[in-house]
C-alpha cells in the first residue's frame, strides 16, 4: 500500500522553497473557496450602492448591460494586450491590428454610458497596438495625452531594440474634468542647487535629508518598479501593474470618495489602491484565481495602507525614500526592508 502521508511529505520537500524575504502573495488551498464567496456576479440591473466596493467574478460581456448609468468618476482599463498571453484558464491570441480594434469597439463604447460627464479614463496598451487604441478612443472621448512608462523587465533582443515601455492613454468624457497636478508631483533630489541673489533657494528646499525639489509630472515615467518577489504587493498574475503606477492615475484624476471602476481588474491593483486612497471602487475579473488574489489583497489593506514609492503625500524618485527613512529615525530593519523595493 502507498503511504499517502509519506508521499505528501516527499512532495512538499521537493517543492521550491521561497527565499526568507519573499513576500509574494500566497493563496492557500484551504482559503480559496472562502475568498471566492466574497465576490458576486450580476444577473440583473443593479444600483450604484450594490456595486460599491465590490468585486464581480464574471466576464465583462455578461454584465455590461446590467451596470448602472453615470456612476464612474474614473475608469481604469487594462485589457488584454494584442499579444499571445495566458491568463489562468483563458488565452488571448495575437491578431491583426484591425481585428484588435474591432474587439475594442465591441465593449469600449458601451462603457461610455457608465461614465459621469466629468469622468476621466486611462487605458493601458503596448506600443504596437497603441495606434489602434488611439483611433478607437478618438471616436468616443477627448484624448488628452499619452503617458509612456518604463517597464524595466523587458526581454533582451538581438535584432531589435529591447522593448521596455508601455503606453497609457489619458482621456476624458467631456471638456470638463478633474485633474490635481499637486497630488502627483515628484520629489526629486537637487543635483545643482541654484540660489537667488539673496541666497535663498530657487524652487527647491533644504531639509535634513538633503536638497529637494517638487517637479511637475511629465508624460514620461521612469520611476516605476514592476512588482517583484520582495515587494508585498507582488502576486503571480502575469501582467500585474504596480500600485505606484495606478496611484498616480487615481490621485491625479479623482477625489476622495469618487468611484473608480476597473472592468479588467486582474489581481485587483486598481481596487486595492482606490481603497488605500479613500476612493470607492468596483472591479470585474473572470478568472477565479485572480479574484481570490484581489479579495485577499483588499483584506490586507485594512492593516497595510502604504504604497511603494509614495510617502508623506509625495512620490519619491528611486532610492531617495530609503535615505529619508534613515534620516528620520526609522529602525534599521525598516530601512533594510525599504531598500529591497524602494522606488
Amino acid at each position: 500500500m502507498v503511504d499517502l502521508e509519506a508521499l505528501n511529505l516527499a512532495l512538499i520537500s521537493t517543492m521550491k522553497q521561497r527565499a526568507p524575504r519573499n513576500r509574494t502573495l500566497s493563496i492557500h488551498a484551504s482559503e480559496k473557496e472562502a475568498l471566492l464567496r466574497k465576490t458576486f456576479s450580476l444577473r440583473k440591473p443593479c444600483t450604484i450602492d450594490e456595486l460599491t466596493n465590490t468585486l464581480l467574478h464574471q466576464d465583462l460581456f455578461t454584465c455590461l448591460d446590467f451596470l448602472p448609468d453615470h456612476f464612474v468618476d474614473l475608469l481604469i482599463l487594462d485589457p488584454p494586450y494584442n499579444l499571445n498571453k495566458s491568463f489562468g484558464n483563458s488565452k488571448f491570441r495575437k491578431t491583426t491590428q484591425e481585428l484588435y480594434e474591432e474587439w475594442l469597439e465591441s465593449w469600449l463604447p458601451q462603457l461610455k454610458r457608465c461614465l459621469k460627464n466629468t469622468a476621466s479614463l486611462y487605458i493601458c496598451c503596448e506600443w504596437e497596438s497603441s495606434s489602434s487604441v488611439q483611433r478607437s478612443l478618438e471616436k468616443h472621448f477627448f484624448v488628452r495625452n499619452r503617458i509612456t512608462w518604463e517597464r524595466e523587465k523587458g526581454r533582451g533582443a538581438n535584432a531589435n531594440w529591447k522593448n521596455c515601455s508601455e503606453d497609457i492613454w489619458f482621456c476624458t468624457a467631456s471638456k470638463i474634468y478633474y485633474f490635481n497636478v499637486e497630488a502627483v508631483k515628484l520629489r526629486k533630489r537637487v543635483i545643482a542647487p541654484y540660489r537667488l541673489p539673496s541666497g535663498e533657494p530657487k524652487d527647491w528646499e533644504t531639509t535634513r535629508d538633503g536638497n529637494f525639489r517638487l517637479t511637475y509630472p511629465s508624460n514620461l515615467w521612469t520611476d516605476i518598479s514592476i512588482p517583484f518577489w520582495s515587494m508585498p504587493e507582488n502576486t503571480e498574475h502575469p501582467t500585474q501593474k504596480p500600485e505606484k503606477l495606478i496611484a498616480k492615475l487615481i490621485l491625479a484624476s479623482s477625489k476622495p470618495g469618487d468611484f473608480v471602476f476597473d472592468p479588467f481588474c486582474g489581481s485587483g491593483t486598481s481596487c486595492v489602491v482606490a481603497a488605500k486612497l479613500g476612493r470607492l471602487f468596483c472591479g470585474i475579473e473572470r478568472e477565479a484565481d485572480y479574484c481570490q488574489m484581489a479579495v485577499k489583497r483588499l483584506e490586507m489593506t485594512e492593516k497595510y495602507k502604504s504604497i511603494q514609492g509614495y510617502h508623506g503625500g509625495y512620490f519619491w524618485e528611486r532610492n531617495s525614500l530609503r535615505d529619508h527613512k534613515r534620516m528620520n529615525g526609522y529602525k534599521e530593519d525598516e530601512i533594510a526592508f525599504a531598500t529591497l523595493f524602494d522606488a
